[in-house]
């Protein structure tokens, strides 16, 4: 759906090569949208009723676009959660895949329909772009199909913390210093989520729950342990010369909470994880209570419970001869 427009040059600006005609680019991405949201979705869309409730969802590196997209883990997440706002913290879509070789099965249109349609139900939504999505930078402080593109955000809990909210690729070493480095690494990891789609393809063949090789990779590598610590204070730091209480980031498919010290105040770390490795969500409870969900767990604990549910056949009775 997205391929004519993602043809276009992906500078490290994030516009593209008609940058001097903004109105053409909108006008083929709002094409692109409308044609998603015209469509009915290949995997049907389930009742909203029964759906938890949350005040608000965050989720980041869906990476559309790529085999590696845990698309319907995501669509179970998308038909079983509601809530009032929702933040796409960037990467949504993989645009640095999409120009090599495009890819876009129907599950991931499935995706963009449910973003649009719960737009349109009212929750509202707010995507801020990554670095792999850098193209719809362009278009911040521009509404799509009621999503509403921002380069950040703040966001104001229930009980009263105030939180930043963005992509994190600006805190990224590589990403500033060594952009070429960056594009390699990405191609690289790549390989690596081939290999677990290929892992969880046998797991699930063998009707065991998902798993991710790349996430338990990064947990025993002792380089990308200390880049994950460093990251994670870099970002808080940040947040806390702004004088907010917290930040809710992504970039590096590493969901966590940790506690940092600034000038004496306490400042909350939120990362929302990912939909290709670890497939997180973080979301906000009615009274600002917060908790990262690890839905590939969630959906265990679901079928554990509709298993238990199920009446148990009686015993057969063998008549002695």
């Amino acid at each position: 759906m997205f391929g004519g427009y993602l043809a276009g040059e992906i500078g490290n600006s994030g516009l593209s090569a008609n940058e001097r005609d903004m109105s053409a680019d909108k006008g083929a991405a709002l094409a692109a949208l409308a044609d998603i949201a015209a469509r009915a979705p290949s995997v049907p869309e389930r009742s909203p009723q029964g759906r938890r409730k949350y005040r608000t969802v965050w989720i980041s590196d869906v990476h559309l676009g790529t085999k590696g997209c845990n698309a319907n883990l995501l669509i179970d997440f998308l038909d079983s959660v509601d809530s009032e706002t929702m933040y796409l913290v960037g990467d949504i879509i993989d645009g640095w895949r999409l120009k090599k070789k495009f890819y876009w099965p129907s599950e991931h249109n499935d995706i963009v329909w449910r973003l649009l349609k719960r737009a349109r139900r009212g929750t509202r939504i707010v995507y801020i772009p990554g670095n792999h999505d850098e193209m719809f930078r362009q278009f911040t402080g521009l509404n799509f199909g009621g999503i509403e593109i921002r380069r950040a955000a703040f966001h104001d809990t229930a009980d009263g913390r105030r939180l930043m909210v963005l992509h994190g690729d600006e805190f990224d070493a590589v990403m500033l210093s060594h952009r070429w480095l960056a594009f390699v690494g990405d191609a690289a990891y790549h390989l690596v989520m081939g290999l677990n789609r290929w892992v969880n393809l046998t797991r699930r063949a063998l009707d065991l729950p998902y798993w991710s090789l790349s996430k338990m990779a990064k947990h025993k590598v002792k380089n990308a342990v200390e880049f994950i610590g460093k990251y994670e204070e870099v970002v808080a730091r940040a947040a806390g010369e702004r004088g907010v209480d917290g930040v809710v980031c992504g970039h590096i498919h590493t969901a966590e909470h940790r506690m940092f010290e600034h000038d004496n105040r306490h400042i909350e770390y939120w990362n929302d994880g990912d939909w290709v490795e670890g497939c997180n969500a973080l979301v906000e409870h009615a009274d600002g209570r917060m908790e990262i969900l690890h839905w590939p767990d969630e959906v265990a604990r679901r079928e554990a419970a509709h298993e238990a549910d199920q009446p148990k056949a009686p015993p057969v009775m063998v008549e002695a001869a």
